[in-house]
């Protein structure tokens, strides 16, 4: 059964896309030609410094990889408090889980200094996944992999906190 072609535009902004994706662990196992089918479906999107990206408990519909600036994850600590958590840097990715399931943000994300994000929403990679099954596979394998990373790296992180045993 062939797949029909998802129609990249072609444009300056899909260009940009590509090489910017190009290295990121989530589209790593795609091919140029596959790239610039996802670039087809994302977006550039501006933050000025203090500009809130999403709230925590918000709905999760879209994952944002940061092209240049810093954005700090924020967790609420209580009632009008919150710690900063983590500040991502160009190349990190936030909400990665929000193109498989509806679960609600888990915090606070606010632009530390003018931040620009490719953004990928849900709705793209439900497309991508009814009309080029591969490539939507490709890209849950990068996810998959993403995951683990960001799974060993918090494991490592608690077992580095946990008070011995005995």
């Amino acid at each position: 059964m062939s797949e029909k072609p998802l129609e990249p535009n072609g444009s300056d902004k899909d260009e940009d896309l590509v090489d910017f994706i190009l290295n990121l662990p989530l589209f790593e196992f795609l091919e140029r030609e596959e790239l610039h089918e996802v670039a087809a479906r994302m977006d550039f999107k501006d933050l000025d410094p203090g500009e809130v990206l999403f709230n925590e408990w918000d709905k999760a519909d879209f994952v944002c990889f940061v092209e240049s600036g810093e954005l700090d994850v924020t967790k609420k600590t209580g009632p009008h408090s919150s710690d900063v958590m983590a500040t991502l840097r160009r190349g990190r990715s936030i909400g990665e889980m929000s193109i498989i399931n509806n679960f609600p943000r888990s915090s606070t994300v606010i632009a530390r200094s003018k931040v620009r994000l490719a953004v990928f929403q849900r709705a793209a990679f439900d497309d991508i996944l009814s009309k080029k099954v591969n490539l939507g596979v490709n890209i849950l394998k990068g996810l998959a992999n993403l995951l683990s990373i960001n799974l060993k790296k918090a494991s490592s992180r608690l077992a580095d906190n946990m008070l011995p045993m005995g």
